[in-house]
């Protein structure tokens, strides 16, 4: 068996919670409600009359999705290969969708995903340029 590398791993948690909050967003526009209505109405303002809070999920999901794909223009860019920006824009990503009451399970998905991803980052993992290959192997005693 080999070895699994977590970054693919995330990459993989975080594509499924970015379509998840897509479709929540849109879902958002016909029965708009915000998570924490029972605790409080102030938050109402984010969802209706105006689709606010919506649209910044939509917009999110999609960001994140053309992130983790990558599109093309981001393939192989610094911020394509970079965890350290994703484990800066994923707590942010979270709040958003955690406040659209469709959302929250995207929310969650988000959380473990940014957990594996600070697995890999602890253990040194890099994200390769080429998107969806493997990083290349240290063969011990080969220089």
């Amino acid at each position: 068996m080999g070895k699994l590398i977590k970054n693919h791993w995330a990459r993989l948690i975080i594509l499924t919670a970015a379509a998840y909050q897509v479709a929540a967003g849109v879902h958002g526009y016909f029965w708009p409600k915000i998570f924490w209505d029972f605790l409080t109405k102030n938050l109402d303002g984010a969802v209706k009359p105006f689709p606010i809070l919506q649209t910044i999920n939509v917009i999110a999901g999609i960001f994140m999705f053309a992130w983790e794909w990558p599109l093309g223009l981001l393939a192989g860019s610094w911020l394509h290969r970079s965890i350290e920006a994703r484990l800066v824009v994923l707590p942010m990503t979270i709040l958003v969708s955690a406040l659209l009451y469709q959302a929250t399970n995207a929310a969650l998905y988000y959380l473990v995903g940014m957990i594996v991803y600070f697995w890999a980052y602890s253990e040194g993992e890099v994200v390769v340029a080429k998107p969806w290959s493997l990083p290349p192997r240290n063969r011990p005693g080969k220089v």
